[in-house]
């Protein structure tokens, strides 16, 4: 049986919030609570996986200091775009 849309979006949300990294923490359940409702189940897929990402990493490509990996470019830049605003 599949995961409820709006179980996944609250299991996703907390595990926005809860990273590891202070700063992740800040811009993921930020860009979580503002994004992920709207999201099509591949958005959805998509930041999911991005989820099991190691915080170094994330934080070096939301910030610039790394390159992204294609499959996350227009999400990453999307995330980098909100944390900025």
């Amino acid at each position: 049986m599949s995961e409820p849309r709006e179980h996944r979006i609250k299991r996703m949300k907390m595990r926005s919030m809860r990273r590891g990294i202070k700063e992740m923490d800040l811009i993921l359940s930020a860009y979580a609570d503002r994004n992920l409702d709207g999201m099509d189940a591949a958005g959805l897929d998509l930041y999911d996986s991005l989820l099991h990402e190691n915080d170094q990493d994330l934080y070096q490509w939301v910030t610039g200091q790394a390159d992204v990996p294609d499959a996350y470019g227009a999400l990453i830049s999307d995330i980098a775009q909100t944390f900025q605003k």
